[in-house]
Order: structure tokens, then C-alpha cells, then sequence
């Protein structure tokens, strides 16, 4: 790395993150509209990320794009499994849903629907 070249490291959430090169190119091109022109991302999969390494903002973040953090799974919910039930909507914070699929929007997501408000909403799972 040169003195005047900015080097991000990123760890994707799954080894095979499809999304990963998306995600490269985004976070340089963010980083050139901001005024640093000589940029490179790096990924890395050690240390494995884990959604311990989630923080209260990420996880508050996640809520207001509409899915709900591994957090607001149920209490009891033993860790890299996905409920069947009971999951914090967020949008209208319901326990009174249910899983429709194992997979959502993508492969470290499941697809769940609240029957309160009757909203489908994204689950991030627990890894």
C-alpha cells in the first residue's frame, strides 16, 4: 500500500457472499465521490464475522430498513437455528409471527410475515 492509498478491509457475513464485488465497488466508489481518489478494498475471511460482532446501531439500522436483527429472535432460540415463530416484527414490533421461508431476500436471511400487521419482513439470522 502507498502512503496516499486508503485501504479498507471488509468481512463478508458468508464465505460465499454473492454480494461481496457489489459491495467492493460501492464502498470505493463511495469513498472517491468523498474526496479520497486512491482507494482499494480488501476482503478477508479471518477473522470470521459473526452477528456478535453486530452493535446496537447496526442492529437499530436493520430494524428501520424493515428486517429484524438476530436479537429480536425469541428468547430460548438456540443460536444458528432459525425459529419458527415469535420473531420481533419491525414494524410493528409483534411477536405473533411465523416463518414462511428458510430463505429470504438472501441466503443469511429468512423470510417471515407478521399476522398482526400482516407484513413480510426479512429475519438476519443468527451465525
Amino acid at each position: 500500500m502507498r502512503d496516499d492509498e486508503v485501504l479498507i478491509t471488509i468481512t463478508p457475513t458468508y464465505s460465499g457472499c454473492p454480494a461481496m464485488d457489489a459491495i467492493k465497488e460501492d464502498v470505493n466508489a463511495h469513498l472517491r465521490a468523498n474526496g479520497y481518489p486512491k482507494t482499494r478494498v480488501k476482503v478477508t475471511l479471518s477473522p470470521a464475522w459473526t452477528t456478535d460482532n453486530m452493535t446496537q446501531a447496526g442492529q437499530d439500522k436493520l430494524r428501520e430498513y424493515g428486517i429484524a436483527p438476530p436479537v429480536d429472535a425469541p428468547s430460548g432460540c438456540i443460536k444458528h437455528f432459525t425459529p419458527t415463530e415469535g420473531v420481533k416484527c419491525p414494524h410493528c414490533s409483534s411477536d405473533n409471527t411465523r416463518v414462511i421461508s428458510e430463505f429470504g431476500s438472501t441466503s443469511c436471511k429468512a423470510l417471515f410475515k407478521c399476522d398482526d400487521c400482516h407484513e413480510p419482513f426479512d429475519f438476519f439470522k443468527s451465525i
